[in-house]
C-alpha cells in the first residue's frame, strides 16, 4: 500500500539526511573497528527511515549483555498486561550490578527511560546507539567508572507493539511507530503520583530498588514549526529543596551547552503556544504536578529531566540530539553524581524535619513575562476553508526571529503547613492506602492497637467539583474546606505515615486533599462525598416545624437567610436541607475527608 504522500516526502528527506548526517557508524570509510551488527537497530540500518519492533529490543538487551558481559546486564523489571516481559539494560564499569552495591559503594545511579509515549520513540534508538558507542570507547569515556546506567529503551511496551504509520500524525516519521498509550489505555506520563498501571508499578519498585540520583524522560513534543529542536526542562529548579536545586540547574544547564556546542538549538521550557496555533501568544513556563516524571522525582528529593525533541525535525535529526543528550547526561552524572548524591542526602534530612513547616502543594507562573528571541519561522494566519478558523500557515524556506513573551516567573501556590507528626488513615480505608504507600516506597505503621477515638485534625469539604467527564478513567474531584480540631475513632488497622521521612513532601502531594494530584483529587474518595441517605420532604417539613418551634434561635437564623438570600428563599429543597443538616438524622460523616492530620505519634 502506497505511503501518504507527506510521509513518503518526509522519508525520502530523511533517508537522505541520515546518510549525511553524523548518526551511522561508516566503519571502514573511517577506518574504525568494524560495527557490530547485532548491536545495531532496524533504524540505524534503515539510514533511521524505521524503527524496530520490540522484539528487536528484547534482542539487542541479550546481545549488549553478551558482548559485554563485565559492564551490561540485561534485566527483566516488570510485565505489561498483554504479558511482554518490561527489559532494562544495567551498564557500569564499577561491578555494581545490584541495588545493594551500588548503595554499598555509594555510586550514582542514572535512570534513562525510552518511549514512555511509545510513538515517541527516538530514546529507544538514541539509547542504543549511544550505548554502543560507550561501550566501544567512541563517547562518554571513563563515565561508566564512575556511575550506573539504567536503560529502559521502551517503557510503554504494549503500546509500542500497536504500530503503524499516521500513529503520530504530527511527528516526522519515523515510518511507523508504536501507540501513544497502553494495552489499557492508560497514558503513563500521567500516572506516577497514582500509580494505577501494572507498568508505573514496576517503574517505581525498579526506581525504590536502585534510587537514581537522577532520571531522564526521553519524549518527542507535538507542537508549531520553528527552528529550535529540543527542549530540555529540570527539577528542582523552581521547586522542593532549596539545597537540590543548584544541582537541578547545573544538570539542566550543563546539557543545554553540551547540546548547544554541537549545533543545537534548545530551550529551558515546553514551547507549546500560550494559545493553540497562535505563535505571538507566547509560551508559559512552570512546574509540572506529580503526574508527570518531572513534577514527580523532585518530591523525592532526586532530579528529573523531561527531554523533547521537536516532531518536525525529521527522525535521523531527532534521534542524533536524542543521542547527544543521552551521552550529556551521563557525562555529567559522571562528573556531579557524587556531590548530587550527598545534596539529596541532605534534601532527605532536611525533609524529615518539615514538620509544621510551610510546604507548597503546587507552583503558579506570575503573569508578568519578558520578551525573548524564538527561532522561527515567517507565517500567516488566514482563514482556512476547511475548518473557517484561523490558521497558521508557516514557511519553513525563510527563517525568521520571533519577539515572544515568555512567562516564566515561578512561585509556590497553595502553601499548606505540614502536621506536626503525619496522618492517620482509619480501618475501613487503610489497605487502599497502603498499596499506594507501598508503590512509592513510603513509610508508614500499621496500628493494630489503635485508641478508640484520637485527637486529629479533620477535613470536612465544603464544597465540591467534579470533572465533567473522566480523566484517565476516574472521575477528578476538587474540594474547599479546612482542617479543624476534632475527635475521630481510627480502628484496629488504622495507618500512620510519619511526616519525619524522606519523602515527606511525596507524602504531602499523596495525602493533602487539595494537592493537585492527592489520591482525593484522582477520585480515591468520591464516596465519602456522595450523600447516601435523605430525609423526604414530608418528613422534612414536620421535623422543619418543630425545630422552629422549639428552637427560637434556630427560628431568627432561617427567617434571616431567607431575608437576605433570594435563592435561598426561592429554593424548596435548600429550606428543607437547611434543618435536615441540622438535624440528628444529617450524616455528620458526609463530606468528611477519610484521612486525618495528628500532631502527636500514636
Amino acid at each position: 500500500m502506497p505511503l501518504p504522500t507527506r510521509l513518503a516526502a518526509a522519508l525520502v528527506t530523511t533517508l537522505a539526511l541520515a546518510l549525511s548526517a553524523p548518526l551511522s557508524t561508516h566503519a571502514a570509510k573511517r577506518g574504525d573497528t568494524p560495527r557490530d551488527d547485532a548491536l545495531t537497530t532496524l533504524a540505524e540500518r534503515s539510514g533511521y527511515a524505521r524503527t524496530g519492533r520490540y522484539d528487536e529490543t528484547i534482542a539487542l538487551c541479550g546481545a549488549f549483555a553478551a558482548r559485554y558481559p563485565e559492564r551490561v546486564r540485561c534485566t527483566e523489571f516488570g510485565v505489561t498486561p498483554e504479558g511482554r516481559p518490561m527489559k532494562a539494560l544495567v551498564v557500569t564499569a564499577t561491578g555494581a550490578f545490584d541495588a545493594a552495591a551500588a548503595r554499598a559503594a555509594n555510586t550514582p545511579v542514572l535512570l534513562i527511560q525510552g518511549g514512555i509515549h511509545a510513538g515517541e520513540i527516538d530514546g529507544k534508538d538514541a539509547g542504543f546507539l549511544a550505548l554502543r558507542e560507550i561501550l566501544e570507547g567512541k563517547a562518554a569515556r571513563g563515565a561508566l567508572d564512575k556511575v550506573v546506567l539504567i536503560f529502559v529503551p521502551v517503557f510503554n511496551v504494549d503500546g509500542h507493539e500497536r504500530f503503524k504509520a499516521w500513529n503520530r500524525p504530527n511527528q516526522n516519521g519515523p515510518a511507523e511507530m508504536g501507540w501513544r498509550t497502553t494495552a489499557q489505555n492508560y497514558n503513563l506520563n500521567r500516572d506516577y503520583a497514582k500509580a494505577d498501571t501494572p507498568e508505573m508499578q514496576a517503574m517505581l519498585a525498579l526506581a525504590n530498588a536502585w534510587d537514581p540520583i537522577a532520571v531522564v524522560d526521553l519524549h518527542v513534543t507535538d507542537g508549531a514549526k520553528f527552528e529550535h529542536d529540543i527542549s530540555i526542562i529540570v527539577e528542582p529548579i523552581d521547586a522542593s529543596d532549596p539545597g537540590l536545586r543548584p544541582a537541578g540547574r547545573a544538570f539542566r544547564d550543563e546539557t543545554i551547552a553540551a547540546l548547544t556546542a554541537q549545533g543545537s538549538l534548545p530551550v529551558p521550557f515546553y514551547p507549546s503556544f500560550d494559545t493553540s496555533d497562535d505563535p505571538s501568544s507566547g509560551f508559559t513556563h512552570g512546574v509540572a504536578p506529580p503526574r508527570f516524571s518531572t513534577g514527580y522525582f523532585h518530591l523525592r528529593n532526586r532530579l528529573g529531566m523531561l527531554v523533547e525533541t521537536h516532531s518536525w525535525k525529521d527522525y535521523p535529526t531527532r534521534v542524533r540530539i536524542t543521542r547527544n543528550t543521552f551521552i550529556a547526561a551521563l557525562e555529567s552524572t559522571a562528573r556531579h553524581g557524587a556531590r548530587w548524591r550527598a545534596l539529596a542526602d541532605e534534601a532527605d534530612r532536611a525533609a524529615s524535619v518539615l514538620a509544621g513547616q510551610p510546604v507548597a502543594l503546587d507552583y503558579v507562573t506570575a503573569k508578568t513575562s519578558r520578551i525573548i528571541d524564538f527561532r522561527g519561522y515567517a507565517y500567516t494566519r488566514t482563514p482556512s476553508e476547511v475548518s473557517g478558523a484561523l490558521m497558521t500557515r508557516y514557511d519553513d524556506t525563510k527563517p525568521q526571529i520571533w519577539k515572544l513573551p515568555l512567562r516564566d516567573e515561578i512561585a509556590p501556590g497553595r502553601t499548606v503547613p505540614a502536621p506536626k507528626a503525619g496522618y492517620l488513615v482509619p480501618a475501613a480505608h487503610a489497605d487502599t492506602v497502603a498499596r499506594k504507600l507501598a508503590v512509592h516506597a513510603i513509610e508508614f505503621v500499621r496500628l493494630n492497637r489503635a485508641p478508640a477515638t484520637s485527637r486529629v485534625e479533620s477535613f470536612r469539604a465544603e464544597k465540591t467539583t467534579y470533572s465533567p467527564g473522566t480523566v484517565e478513567g476516574r472521575h477528578r474531584l476538587s474540594v474547599e474546606g479546612r482542617w479543624t480540631s476534632d475527635d475521630r475513632p481510627l480502628g484496629s488497622g488504622a495507618l500512620y505515615v510519619p511526616i519525619a521521612q524522606p519523602k515527606a513532601r511525596l507524602v504531602m502531594a499523596l495525602l493533602e486533599p487539595q494537592a493537585p494530584d492527592s489520591l482525593l483529587a484522582w477520585g480515591g474518595f468520591n464516596n465519602a462525598f456522595e450523600q447516601k441517605e435523605y430525609m423526604e420532604d414530608y418528613v422534612a417539613e414536620d421535623v422543619a416545624r418543630d425545630m422552629l418551634a422549639n428552637d427560637p434561635a434556630l427560628r431568627a437564623e432561617f427567617e434571616r437567610k431567607l431575608k437576605d438570600d433570594a435563592a435561598f428563599a426561592a429554593d424548596p429543597a435548600q429550606r428543607l436541607e437547611f434543618f435536615y443538616r441540622r438535624h440528628s438524622a444529617w450524616d455528620e460523616r458526609f463530606g468528611l475527608y477519610p484521612i486525618f492530620r495528628t500532631d502527636v505519634a500514636p
